[in-house]
């Protein structure tokens, strides 16, 4: 696919910007079982299977928690992100490949600002981005929601035709392309890609070094 018209590069966090098999990646998703575990006063077995039922229905756990049960969203995502930054390695192509691509680049994220800062700023990147546009900042209604996208694009002045979005999860893709935006997703090879999805790669930074 010719991407010479790009001038705007968006990319989701977890596993888009890192690999999502790594182990620390495992940290955050058991953490949020055990919030839920905690808050519900249910069995780890049970939580683990809410968490998943509202991730599928709401987009993210937490959307499902706030929705459902009325939670409060600070506590959550505190707890969720403190993890250990040290199991995740920055990588020098990733940093290059990012550095070098034409226009603004942005990360959309369901996680939080501070999450966002965190992991960037580990990884040696986060100076690299224009913007970070959270879940806060989606007033807690994450994609794959249209008005998520519709919030990002009117935040930053984006032209959806001149934009690529680079993400993990499948269907957060599909909003992007209705608005005429380039999609990348991140999944390994023989990974099942429909119609919306124009490219596929599971190694952004070889990605990247095309450009």
């Amino acid at each position: 696919m010719n991407l010479a018209h790009i001038d705007t590069w968006v990319f989701d966090l977890d596993n888009t910007l890192y690999r999502g098999d790594d182990a620390f990646f495992v940290q955050i998703v058991d953490k949020i079982t055990q919030y839920i575990s905690r808050y519900l006063a249910l069995q780890p077995t049970e939580a683990r299977i809410l968490q998943k039922q509202y991730l599928a229905e709401y987009g993210t756990s937490l959307s499902g928690l706030m929705a459902v049960n009325g939670m409060d969203p600070a506590e959550f995502l505190d707890y969720v992100h403190n993890v250990d930054l040290d199991l995740l390695k920055p990588d020098p192509r990733l940093y290059s490949g990012l550095d070098a691509l034409p226009g603004k680049k942005y990360i959309f994220t369901n996680g939080s600002r501070g999450h966002a800062k965190n992991i960037g700023e580990h990884l040696g990147i986060y100076k690299l981005f224009d913007g970070v546009f959270a879940v806060e900042d989606m007033d807690y209604t994450p994609k794959p929601k249209r008005s998520a996208y519709e919030k990002f694009i009117k935040t930053f002045d984006i032209d959806p035709a001149r934009a690529l979005m680079a993400e993990d999860t499948v269907q957060n893709l599909k909003v992007p392309k209705d608005m005429s935006m380039a999609t990348l997703y991140i999944a390994p090879n023989g990974s099942e890609l429909p119609d919306y999805v124009d490219m596929q790669t599971y190694d952004l930074p070889a990605w990247l070094q095309m450009f």
